[in-house]
């Protein structure tokens, strides 16, 4: 189930997506991923921004690094994870290239820890 988030331009205008409500989400890797409610997001970077977990999900990954327990996190996985949460949401196209262009340009913390 996508998660609520509300639009506010006027508390912090570069990052105005505001999560109202916890994300859990369990990778293929058997490591959590937890976005709590309050954080604030940018959206998809780069990308027209749809409602959908799978950014909220992949900006943490990449904020931190790691997942939940501290497994480190590949930028290969994080690409990996944001194309899982798209392909359940029922988003097939978008899946692919979303993970084709987050792998090449995206990653943060997660990059720095390396593509493998």
């Amino acid at each position: 189930m996508i998660k609520k988030y509300l639009v506010d331009k006027e508390g912090e205008p570069d990052k105005p997506y505001l999560l109202l409500e916890d994300i859990h989400y369990m990778s293929r890797y058997g490591h959590e991923v937890y976005v709590p409610a309050g954080r604030r997001s940018d959206g998809a970077t780069g990308a027209f921004d749809i409602i959908s977990n799978s950014w909220w999900i992949h900006d943490e990954l990449c904020n931190n690094g790691c997942f939940q327990d501290a497994f480190i996190c590949t930028n290969l996985m994080a690409s990996t994870v944001l194309s899982d949460v798209l392909k359940s949401e029922g988003r097939w196209i978008r899946a692919r290239y979303w993970f084709l262009f987050t792998l090449a340009l995206g990653g943060g913390e997660a990059r720095d820890n390396g593509l493998f």
